[in-house]
């Protein structure tokens, strides 16, 4: 695998930390349950990652066994062409992204690691269909035809990065504690009111990766 993939692959990572509903969801966790914070964050954002980690296996697999069973028929070159017109309907439709100013953060009705479990279980449902740099980031793996050992631990990374910024908000928490509160609310509130502001900048960007790394081989 080559350098420009990994380039590629690391923006894609780096754009899905700005996951509204994950940072949204790790605020509240900090601003309101400071007794259980640790297990309970550490709880949401394991099952967040799982989760997402069984759904990049089971894409990969199934990606690849299409494209081995059709081999003869979609063509790296038809893929490329595929992946191209992707990007450039994700680019033109980030521009008509309505605004919406409803949080859609979910929130744990209960203390009990249970209920964050089905945070997390709910913030991938809500977030599985958009994860825009998550399926790009599949789709140009496929295209590498790496063996198995090698694309799991990509993967595995991949969404360790997803979690970082929680996991560094919750260290600059235990770091700083109250000296941050302010600027913990303050974010929590903006991210409360523009996840479809989020939503665009990400479908754009997408699109602009797979338009630049498909280029080459229309």
């Amino acid at each position: 695998m080559g350098t420009d993939i990994l380039i590629y692959l690391g923006g894609l990572a780096l754009l899905d930390t700005l996951s509204p509903t994950i940072i949204g969801v790790t605020l509240f966790l900090i601003l309101t349950d400071k007794k259980n914070l640790t297990s309970r964050l550490f709880a949401y954002l394991f099952t967040v990652a799982l989760l997402y980690f069984s759904l990049g296996i089971i894409m990969m697999l199934g990606l690849n066994f299409i494209i081995e069973t059709f081999s003869n028929i979609f063509q790296n070159k038809i893929v490329s062409w595929v992946i191209f017109i992707v990007g450039v309907i994700l680019f033109t439709a980030s521009f008509f992204i309505p605004a919406n100013k409803q949080s859609n953060i979910p929130k744990p009705k209960t203390q009990s690691i249970f209920s964050i479990i089905i945070i997390g279980i709910t913030t991938f449902m809500i977030e599985a269909g958009m994860a825009l740099p998550y399926f790009a980031a599949i789709g140009l793996l496929t295209t590498t035809n790496m063996p198995f050992y090698q694309w799991l631990p990509i993967i595995a990374v991949y969404n360790i990065i997803m979690v970082l910024p929680a996991l560094l908000l919750f260290l600059g928490y235990k770091l700083f504690g109250k000296w941050i509160n302010p600027t913990l609310v303050n974010l929590r509130n903006k991210i409360s009111s523009s996840s479809s502001s989020t939503l665009s900048w990400i479908m754009c960007i997408v699109g602009v990766i797979l338009i630049f790394y498909t280029k080459d081989y229309l």
